[in-house]
């Protein structure tokens, strides 16, 4: 397990895929706000789930989430579209309802971080948000991204188009224990 001050992030489990699917995707606005997919029901125990790790794919690392006091699942995090050759990737993750506002967030993206810069040896983690996701971009900039540009009406969320906001760190760049 890598470990933050406050969170796990494990290898997904099977009990947790069910949970994952009730609390994240099975919340149409919340899905629908975090994908660049549009939303559609899912049979509970489907393999189509996204919360089902095919451990054959290597451009993806998935996480859940844990609380480190108890072991208790709060979410998901995901390094994807990983880019072994330019040494880059993706920053994903979504909190449970009851666990958000509890600064996860933060040090789920400094753990990412670690796994990213430390454990993959890459160069440039990269993160893509709605322009009024607060929570995420406070947890980015705390851990040292920077805003790089904005995607102008570039996501489509239940029933408009969103400006989206793109955030880069560099390893260089990068200050492990600098989480605000």
């Amino acid at each position: 397990m890598l470990r933050g001050s406050k969170v796990g992030l494990r290898a997904r489990h099977e009990d947790d895929i069910p949970i994952l699917q009730a609390g994240l995707y099975d919340d149409v606005v919340n899905q629908s706000r975090s994908s660049g997919r549009p939303w559609r029901p899912i049979t509970p125990g489907s393999k189509n789930s996204q919360y089902v790790v095919d451990d054959e794919e290597l451009r993806h690392a998935p996480f859940s989430v844990v609380e480190l006091d108890d072991g208790t699942l709060v979410g998901t995090a995901t390094l994807w579209d990983i880019d072994n050759h330019n040494r880059s990737a993706h920053i994903g993750l979504g909190l449970l309802p009851s666990s958000r506002g509890k600064g996860y967030g933060t040090d789920v993206v400094a753990v990412l971080c670690h796994y990213g810069f430390v454990v993959r040896g890459l160069r440039r983690l990269q993160i893509e948000t709605l322009s009024d996701n607060a929570a995420m971009l406070r947890s980015a900039e705390r851990n040292g991204f920077v805003r790089e540009g904005v995607l102008r009406s570039a996501a489509w969320v239940m029933g408009e188009f969103l400006d989206e906001v793109l955030l880069g760190l560099l390893v260089q760049d990068w200050k492990p224990d600098a989480k605000g």
